[in-house]
């Protein structure tokens, strides 16, 4: 599934820039350049990897996919005339805190841009925008976004993020963690926020392991898999993330890869625009641990895996009991879910009215 190039850009306007010394060499920019514009330098940088280099200036359409797909805000486009001279997520990650702990070919930072031009092509008030994140490599996420952050216990976003939303409901509350914090321990919070309709976006990291404490075996973990704690194979189901949304009520549901970075962009920036609960899964790359393992090889590899492998969901074909994964097979990817319910602050303003009538006065918004 190829991804819309860009339109073409001013060459006169435009130029890439690249910060050789934030660069892991994971390739990403290389390998999935449209116009072929780049290529990987035989120079090392300070922490021993090989940087990108413009090679063929006079193809590039300045699409802007390159700044997209790096995860390590290494490489974007910059105009004088246009007045932007850094990277898309420069403005809301902190620099001082780079470079990050993510492994080279690790999908997280490229989750990070598509969050955050989603976050300006909706016009979020970035001073109303809470990030909330739990345990594991993706739960770093909180602690490297300038906004107000909250890096939560294991397990606890969510119930965290319930009570940002229920105390303060002017607020956009948004979690972003990994799928064993998020359907592991923190599964029952998981379930019962999508049932309830809470006010937050959640945006679930699924690289099918834990990444952070060694690889074992995550509740999404493929049937077949190799992880620290199944090394003959993972044998029990996996959860379907999408279907148990879907199930619960959820009024958006998503999922794409890393790979899928225009589709994941616009499906985050729906999941802000949306009331109620929504969620947006992507499928990334863990090249240290799950795609070492299993065979796959290493963060460009299993990117092109994704591209390879993923199959677009079909309203009229398919429904999200469909988006099972299994072992190195096809990833169901789309936008599954779009339905209008009421919120729980929705349902239960309503609720008490009817019941109390005048007598029910609504907790004001603070401030």
């Amino acid at each position: 599934m190829a991804e819309k190039k860009g339109k073409k850009k001013d060459p006169k306007e435009w130029r890439i820039d690249i910060d050789a010394e934030r660069c892991k060499g994971c390739g990403f920019c290389v390998e999935f350049c449209p116009q072929n514009t780049l290529a990987m330098s035989d120079d090392f940088n300070a922490k021993g990897y090989h940087p990108p280099m413009v090679a063929n200036p006079e193809s590039c359409t300045y699409c802007d996919l390159c700044e997209m797909i790096c995860p390590e805000f290494a490489i974007w486009l910059s105009s004088d005339e246009n007045k932007k001279d850094v990277h898309i997520a420069d403005d809301l990650v902190r620099l001082d805190r780079m470079p990050h702990i993510w492994c080279p070919g690790c999908g997280i930072g490229t989750v990070v841009n598509c969050f955050v031009k989603a976050l300006h092509d909706a016009e979020i008030d970035l001073d109303k925008t809470q990030i909330v994140s739990g345990i594991g490599c993706t739960g770093r996420v909180a602690g490297y976004m300038d906004l107000d952050s909250y890096h939560t216990t294991h397990g606890r976003a969510i119930p965290f993020a319930t009570g940002l939303a229920l105390g303060a409901p002017d607020q956009k509350v948004v979690v972003i963690s990994g799928d064993g914090d998020l359907t592991a321990i923190g599964g029952n919070h998981f379930f019962h926020a999508a049932r309830r309709n809470t006010d937050m976006t959640v945006i679930c990291v699924n690289n099918f392991t834990y990444g952070m404490t060694g690889g074992q075996v995550t509740p999404t973990a493929p049937i077949g898999s190799i992880a620290i704690t199944t090394p003959y194979g993972a044998f029990d189901r996996p959860f379907n993330i999408p279907f148990i949304a879907d199930s619960c009520g959820a009024n958006y549901v998503a999922r794409w890869t890393t790979f899928h970075v225009r589709h994941l962009q616009n499906a985050i920036k729906a999941a802000l625009q949306t009331k109620g609960f929504s969620l947006v899964e992507v499928i990334s790359p863990c090249p240290t641990l799950y795609g070492r393992r299993n065979k796959i090889g290493d963060g460009l590899d299993m990117m092109k895996f994704y591209k390879e492998k993923s199959v677009r969901f079909k309203k009229d074909q398919h429904t999200t009991a469909d988006a099972d994964i299994g072992f190195q097979n096809e990833i169901m990817v789309g936008n599954f879910v779009k339905r209008e319910r009421p919120s729980l602050l929705e349902a239960m303003n309503s609720s008490l009215k009817n019941k109390l009538g005048d007598k029910y006065v609504q907790w004001p918004v603070p401030g």
